[in-house]
């Protein structure tokens, strides 16, 4: 019988990737704070996102994760929000077109400040200092007064995420979100790629179906659905005592939700059984992602998923595949067979940056064609195991950012240096992110035609 769950349990187990602060005094009464501060988020806007995840579980509708690898206190600007987002929207209506499902759009955004390392320290010349662990934790700058983590950045990090929050909840309902201002920004992309030939046939289908339904009288003025959209909040349940000062409990139905994100996730360097942070996403009932890499076994899986999600309710756990391109087929396929035979309620999800890391140049970068190799070779294993492909999480900004090589515009290692900006891993660009969305569109369309042709010769 597990034992019995509370917000602090978590406390009694090992713990990795957590900062050593210096001053347990100040981290006790920072935590205490952020205990009396509001909720970022709202129990039923979890509970709406866990039903919305499980049609996708049930391939009735699509997954679209994404965002920033780690946030940071010196990009706060409004036009960064705002970029982002319109990516998103832009990705979300072709991969909707693609998939003819709603998509259900998840950002990595508005609490992913913590990182989890390789290593606790970092070296540079003959200096060692503790690893930057997310502007939650510590500075980037590599000074021995930056690194040292410090308490009083998770207080900055809740004011920020509520700021973000408070803008995004205005674009997803003020008439930022509507769909014909969303296509003719698409339109603008494909009519400026290199590769425009690839995306137009389905952005004029697009156009046409917009047309009809104009036609028809279904336009954003009459359909508020047309020009509103509902976009949740998601990050890594890495800083714990961070998650505990913000878990409440629901007044209707008296269970604990983490109110940091709607959806909160257990990293590959985190998911030991028996370990802290598997501990504290048991007992909080907002939906779940787990990420899996090269080192998850069948045995250890179908473990952490009956701890996480006991009930086998769909919606509640996603697994994030994250392999990279040239490890996925021999490692997937045995865990998908697994899940399937034991029936258990899974969302699949396809992680294609995280394992497809590479360094160029002094660079850490991402080449496009793994990225879309391992996505490809993800939608190949679940259609030869009868299983369904459920969405994308995908590290992407909505500047014009050089971080990852390729793409229509085939960017090389050459250019990294012009504008790597990122805080920690390599992102999607603009253009980068709404081709990818293209290419999944244009496989998921296909895979529906001949699904078409399947049903109705049966």
């Amino acid at each position: 019988m597990a034992q019995k769950w509370s917000p602090d349990s978590w406390r009694s187990k090992p713990a990795v990737q957590m900062p050593n602060y210096p001053d347990k005094a100040i981290l006790e009464a920072t935590e205490a704070r952020l205990a009396t501060f509001p909720p970022l988020v709202f129990a039923g806007e979890a509970r709406a996102l866990k039903d919305h995840l499980a049609r996708v579980c049930a391939g009735e509708a699509f997954l679209l994760q994404g965002g920033d690898c780690a946030e940071s206190f010196a990009e706060h600007e409004a036009d960064n929000i705002r970029d982002f987002f319109r990516v998103f929207l832009q990705m979300s209506v072709v991969l909707t077109f693609g998939a003819s499902k709603p998509v259900v759009k998840v950002g990595r955004v508005a609490g992913q400040f913590a990182k989890p390392r390789s290593s606790d320290t970092e070296t540079q010349g003959d200096q060692t200092l503790p690893s930057y662990r997310g502007d939650v934790v510590n500075g980037i700058e590599f000074t021995e007064d930056a690194r040292v983590p410090d308490p009083e950045r998770q207080i900055m990090a809740y004011r920020q995420s509520a700021a973000t929050l408070n803008l995004l909840r205005a674009f997803a309902q003020g008439g930022y979100a509507n769909l014909n201002h969303v296509h003719k920004w698409t339109l603008d992309f494909v009519k400026n790629s290199p590769q425009s030939e690839k995306y137009t046939e389905l952005a004029h289908r697009i156009s046409e179906t917009l047309e009809f339904m104009r036609a028809i009288g279904m336009d954003p003025e009459n359909n508020p659905k047309l020009r509103e959209t509902d976009f949740y909040t998601s990050h890594e349940a890495l800083l714990l005592g961070y998650e505990q000062a913000l878990t409440r409990e629901d007044s209707i139905t008296n269970d604990c939700y983490a109110t940091s994100g709607h959806m909160i996730w257990i990293g590959d360097r985190t998911r030991q059984s028996d370990h802290a942070h598997v501990e504290y996403c048991r007992g909080v009932k907002n939906p779940l992602g787990l990420k899996c890499g090269p080192t998850t076994t069948a045995d250890g899986l179908l473990e952490l998923i009956d701890i996480l999600s006991p009930d086998n309710e769909p919606g509640r756990l996603t697994l994030i595949a994250r392999f990279g391109h040239d490890k996925v087929g021999e490692h997937l396929p045995e865990l998908v067979r697994a899940i399937k035979k034991e029936g258990k309620q899974v969302v699949w999800s396809c992680d294609p940056m995280h394992g497809n890391t590479v360094s160029a140049g002094g660079y850490k970068t991402r080449p496009f064609d793994r990225v879309m190799g391992e996505v490809n070779s993800f939608f190949d294993i679940h259609d030869a195991e009868g299983t369904i492909a459920g969405g994308v999480h995908v590290e992407m900004t909505g500047k014009d950012v050089t971080e990852c090589t390729g793409g229509a515009r085939a960017i090389s290692d050459d250019d990294l240096g012009s504008r790597y900006h990122t805080h920690c891993d390599p992102r999607l660009n603009a253009d980068q992110s709404l081709e990818l969305a293209f290419l999944i569109a244009d496989r998921l369309k296909k895979k529906n035609g001949i699904q078409g042709q399947t049903d109705q010769a049966a």
